[in-house]
């Protein structure tokens, strides 16, 4: 994701991990436990993309759902 300020493009923006249809954001993270600076970095790619919705997803989990965490209009679900 470019990022852009005052109208300059920079290219070396942001790297998001997965963008489906220019619509849901999926950030992927393989990690001991979510923290703040992952849902920073969420509401950051929400922000700039003027996205709606992400799912942050952690693999180190036993089941899969477990690790799912929705991220809607900066608000935690």
């Amino acid at each position: 994701m470019p990022l852009v300020f005052e109208e300059v493009k920079l290219e070396c923006g942001y790297r998001i991990d997965l963008l489906v249809e220019n619509k849901p954001v999926i950030e992927l993270k393989s990690v001991e436990s979510l923290n703040d600076v992952h849902l920073a970095q969420t509401l950051t790619y929400i922000k700039l993309g003027n996205f709606k919705l992400e799912l942050l997803i952690k693999f180190n989990v036993a089941l899969l759902k477990q690790g799912i965490r929705r991220v809607i209009n900066g608000e935690l679900g």
